[in-house]
């Protein structure tokens, strides 16, 4: 308690609780979709602690990458932990994120006053792609080599400059020793300082405007004599409990893969990487990471490698869009007419089609009555035109008024 006392007496402790925790309010019908925010926010944690410690042990050289990290998981006391908790780490956590953007979708979580709270967080999303993408190639097994040259190699299809664009990313006309030390110190403070900094804004942003809510009401409108929003409870204890218990639940998930499923059939860990990088053994098939493929059959989707790059480009950029695609009256897609609900079903399983498409080689036919590129090339356009078409079937469906209150109260 005295400890306590002096801290509070040179930092503003209670005001940071009151602030964040006991008078912070949010809406009193979050339901588990709300959850995923915060599961993103302790898969980070674990990132950076596991990321630090594989630090340790990791040697930045073509010539002792690969060796650096089968001495660390074989030898070191714990270290086969550590790696897995990372390489697990890194697919739940965007496991997570496509629900958590999910949600945003479903409940309409990007319309206004949270245009800019949307742009962050997809801002974040890709950020962290190209985080993920450089921690992808650091264990210089074959198929990271592979997957890096196939995607370094992409800006070559720039017209003009495309040549010496990918030749400065890379650091050469290959991939070479400075390759992997700029990927490295971009994986390991680069690219953490803007994740950090993005999170930061984020969060705040969410703080400043509130949480939205399945309803889309905003709880603001309605406020008690006292100032308080009559829709909305404090964050802690209600919240903080019910997240406490989502946690834990899926923390033994989590656990569970690490010690069970460690490999997660070939998505988490390639069988094609536990052999080192070789410029001359091409893999039978070249892939990312699995969180990564829905882009990548985008890319591949189209023959002309100019083409191919725009799509995947577009298939990015679009979702920033959102706030002005959008003419819908309503936020939730509780309110919203049949045409929003069908086509965000038709894009989801186009998304998750691409991402089983990018997963296989490109002679393995998915299905058995059409090839995987004509496949690839129909899923593309169903999960373009979700974005494209927006703003025609938001602004002329039929909409059901959602009630002024949560909970229908009057």
């Amino acid at each position: 308690m005295r400890l306590f006392i002096w801290l509070a007496q040179r930092l503003p402790l209670r005001e940071w609780y009151q602030r964040h925790l006991s008078h912070y309010y949010v809406p009193k019908n979050l339901n588990i979709w709300y959850l995923f925010g915060a599961l993103a926010t302790l898969l980070l944690i674990n990132q950076l602690i596991t990321g630090i410690w594989l630090t340790f042990g990791y040697s930045p050289t073509l010539s002792g990458a690969f060796d650096s990290v089968v001495h660390y998981v074989r030898d070191v006391p714990s270290g086969w932990l550590i790696r897995e908790l990372h390489a697990a780490g890194a697919s739940m956590l965007f496991a997570v994120l496509y629900l958590h953007l999910f949600r945003g979708l479903l409940y309409g979580s990007y319309q206004r006053p949270r245009e800019l709270v949307w742009l962050l967080g997809m801002g974040l999303f890709l950020v962290l792609m190209i985080e993920a993408f450089c921690g992808y190639v650091l264990p210089w097994g074959n198929m990271s080599y592979w997957a890096a040259q196939v995607i370094m190699d992409l800006p070559t299809a720039i017209p003009g400059i495309g040549d010496d664009l990918a030749n400065w990313l890379r650091g050469g006309e290959s991939i070479s020793q400075v390759t992997l030390s700029r990927l490295f110190a971009l994986h390991v403070i680069g690219i953490p300082l803007v994740i950090a900094f993005l999170t930061l804004l984020h969060l705040t942003g969410v703080r400043h405007v509130g949480a939205n809510n399945p309803e889309g009401i905003e709880i603001k409108k309605h406020l008690s004599p006292d100032g308080t929003p009559l829709d909305g409870i404090p964050f802690h204890p209600y919240y903080t409990i019910r997240d406490l218990l989502g946690v834990g639940v899926f923390l033994l998930v989590f656990v569970g893969i690490v010690f069970f499923f460690p490999t997660g059939g070939g998505l988490i860990l390639e069988p094609a990487n536990a052999i080192p990088a070789n410029p001359l053994q091409t893999p039978a098939h070249i892939a990312p990471a699995w969180y990564l493929t829905p882009f990548y059959a985008m890319l591949r989707a189209v023959p002309d490698k100019l083409g191919g790059v725009i799509t995947m480009a577009a298939g990015l950029a679009l979702p920033f869009l959102l706030p002005w695609l959008d003419r819908s009256k309503v936020k939730s897609m509780r309110y919203k007419g049949r045409a929003s609900s069908f086509m965000l079903a038709v894009m989801v399983i186009s998304f998750i089609g691409l991402g089983i498409l990018g997963l296989t080689p490109v002679d393995h036919a998915v299905l058995p009555f059409i090839g995987n590129q004509l496949l690839a090339q129909i899923l593309t356009a169903l999960y373009l035109l979700y974005f494209l078409l927006m703003p025609l079937y938001t602004k002329f469906e039929a909409c059901r008024e959602p009630p002024d209150r949560i909970g229908g109260a009057q």
